[in-house]
């Protein structure tokens, strides 16, 4: 039966109540496996004490999520390992039939909070049911890459969250990385799901004083009329040897109550657990066969203040995703586009790039040369106006940081650089280069060009910079790692004060002119004003780069840019641009401590009533 082109791959989800199966094919086609006419195959199996006591509830196994030690068989493990294989012994025929031939490429869905026991054991139990080698995916893993799959728009670095609920329930928390994603926090409750509905469901309907094996015979009924009662307001409940009974939607409502404010509680844990805050997460998603449980998505929004959303069939969601992970798609390559930045983050790029040129220009016409007996002279240079021009070299590269990332990565042949945390990183550190690298060219050209020694052009051109570029690698790393995109994106982190910049660069230019016109009688007064302008806006722009808000700009403008005034000449020229270049690296540190590491928690939005983002995967220990 030909279903599909290539190499089929067969996902399984072992849930707690029942399995899952999918096959998926590489052009995109899938095909969900059905059983006696439902897709879900309810796995749990009794293994007898005994041969004679079948059926017996102290011989239940509840199904392949449950290792030997957690089943409450009294046979051998061996046994035990035997009776849990049938489900996917019985999958594996059936996809067999389907496909034609055995299928080879197999992955087995587990919980993110398993531990190698465990995983042990489902290999265990697919080995014994004649299945290849499976490829174990974790529940949010699967449940992200069929959102991927299906549209949903999750860039690298955000974060996402997965509330699984089904039998039991799993709130994890995902990042999505360069090469796929990655379980940040993961919390499990197996008493916060379906089963504990049934159990209360149970009480409601047949009485806590029921025998356990009579609660057993009745449990496939009570489960049916759960599922049911989602969207029907009553029904009959047959149960074995007694009358009929009805359950409405109100008993449901109150035995999922508890359930859902449990789940909420672990969404919540999970996101600090994260070190995150609502605000961080790109959206919530609520999978699994209990996702449509009433106040389920009520209670997550309550408790966190993000609206969760409930995927579409949601219990066949991790299967669908499970087939999908790995999956190379030859037939598209990534295309890595080269942005072209828009008139403000051009002027972001520009205008710090040619306030470089200006100064470096002045500083080198406007030099002042003494020679000695006719042979050796000496240069007066102004040092602070030469390492404002390297400030402003590095700047404007920082600034053209990711139009640079983009150009790497669309010539680079590793995928790496085509992600958005690659070109953002490499972004950074070829700006870093960049910028290094032509701070030192200033110092060369000029000490070549007055024939001096190129030591000190170096030492005020190269320190200066030192700790802007030492806080620009940083950020390039954690672009690299994805761990917290800025709030804005990371071109509008690199941008500069563009307002600070021009007053600066005016700031020193007037300083310069101060002390290098020549004073004539008429003009002195002119050239010295001109000077105490340029200190004033020197301080201005200092105080324009560190403080943000308008008030405190007013209150420590005016001091500052008063001192600056006050000692404008040639021997606090170079103090006054090492004090921008201060300036300008707290800026930066300021930056990347509130943008990045310690960004300010947004305020949870009120909670909506459309749909929820929510992503559950069903949880255990080991």
């Amino acid at each position: 039966m030909d279903m599909g082109v290539g190499e089929a791959r067969l996902s399984i989800d072992c849930g707690s109540a029942g399995t899952q199966a999918v096959l998926a094919w590489a052009d995109g086609s899938a095909h969900v496996l059905s059983f006696d006419g439902h897709p879900p195959l309810h796995d749990a199996s009794y293994l007898p004490a005994d041969r004679e006591a079948a059926g017996q509830p102290a011989a239940f196994i509840p199904g392949p999520r449950h290792p030997v030690e957690d089943a409450t068989a009294g046979d051998t493990g061996g046994d035990a390992l035997e009776v849990t294989a049938s489900p996917l012994r019985r999958v594996a025929a059936e996809a067999e039939r389907v496909v034609g031939q055995p299928v080879r490429d197999v992955r087995v869905v587990v919980p993110a909070g398993w531990g190698p026991r465990r995983r042990t054991w489902m290999r265990q139990v697919a080995h014994r049911a004649g299945l290849p080698q499976p490829r174990l995916v974790e529940a949010p893993v699967a449940v992200a890459e069929y959102l991927l799959a299906t549209g949903v728009r999750v860039p690298v670095g955000a974060f996402l969250v997965v509330c699984d609920v089904g039998a039991g329930a799993e709130v994890t928390v995902l990042r999505r990385g360069p090469t796929g994603f990655e379980v940040l926090a993961t919390l499990a409750d197996t008493a916060a799901g379906g089963t504990a509905v049934d159990h209360a469901l149970a009480d409601a309907l047949i009485g806590v004083t029921t025998g356990e094996g009579q609660r057993a015979s009745a449990a496939d009924s009570i489960r049916v009329a759960k599922e049911a009662l989602v969207s029907h307001p009553a029904v009959t409940v047959p149960l074995p040897d007694r009358p009929p009974v009805i359950a409405n939607s109100a008993m449901l409502d109150e035995a999922a109550r508890p359930v859902a404010r449990r789940v909420a509680q672990l969404t919540q844990d999970a996101v600090a657990a994260a070190e995150l805050t609502v605000g961080d997460l790109a959206g919530v998603y609520c999978v699994g066969g209990s996702a449509q449980l009433p106040h389920l998505a009520s209670a997550v929004a309550e408790h966190t203040g993000a609206a969760p959303i409930v995927v579409p069939e949601p219990a066949l969601v991790a299967a669908r995703g499970a087939a999908d992970v790995g999956a190379v798609d030859t037939g598209t390559a990534e295309r890595v586009e080269v942005p072209v930045p828009p008139v403000r983050r051009a002027a972001a790029i520009a205008v710090p790039g040619f306030a470089s040129l200006a100064l470096i220009w002045q500083c080198l016409l406007t030099a002042e040369q003494h020679q000695v007996l006719g042979v050796y002279y000496s240069v007066s240079v102004n040092w602070g106006e030469f390492t404002m021009a390297a400030v402003m070299a590095l700047l404007a590269c920082l600034a053209a940081g990711t139009v640079l990332g983009s150009l790497i990565a669309a010539r680079s042949p590793t995928p790496g650089t085509r992600t958005e945390g690659g070109r953002v990183s490499v972004g950074i550190l070829a700006a870093v280069s960049l910028g290094v690298a032509i701070a030192g060219l200033y110092a060369v050209v000029t000490s070549q060009y007055f024939g001096m020694p190129v030591g000190p052009y170096l030492k005020w051109a190269l320190w200066p910079i030192a700790p802007v570029s030492v806080m620009a690698v940083a950020m390039a790393v954690v672009a690299a790692r994805q761990w917290r995109a800025p709030h804005g994106g990371w071109s509008a982190l690199l941008a500069a004060p563009t307002g600070s910049i021009v007053t600066a660069t005016l700031g020193m230019g007037l300083i310069q002119y101060s002390l290098t016109a020549d004073r004539w009688p008429d003009r002195i007064l002119w050239i010295d004003t001109a000077g105490r302008v340029g200190g004033f806006l020197l301080g201005v722009a200092v105080v324009m780069a560190v403080v943000t808000p308008l008030m405190f700009r007013f209150i420590l403008a005016a001091p500052l840019a008063v001192i600056c005034a006050a000692i404008v000449s040639k021997r606090a020229a170079g103090m006054l641009g090492v004090i921008y270049a201060i300036a300008v690296a707290t800026w930066w540190a300021t930056r990347l401590w509130s943008r990045v590491i310690r960004p300010t928690p947004s305020a949870p939005t009120a909670p909506s009533t459309g749909p929820a983002r929510a992503g559950m995967s069903l949880g255990g220990g080991g």
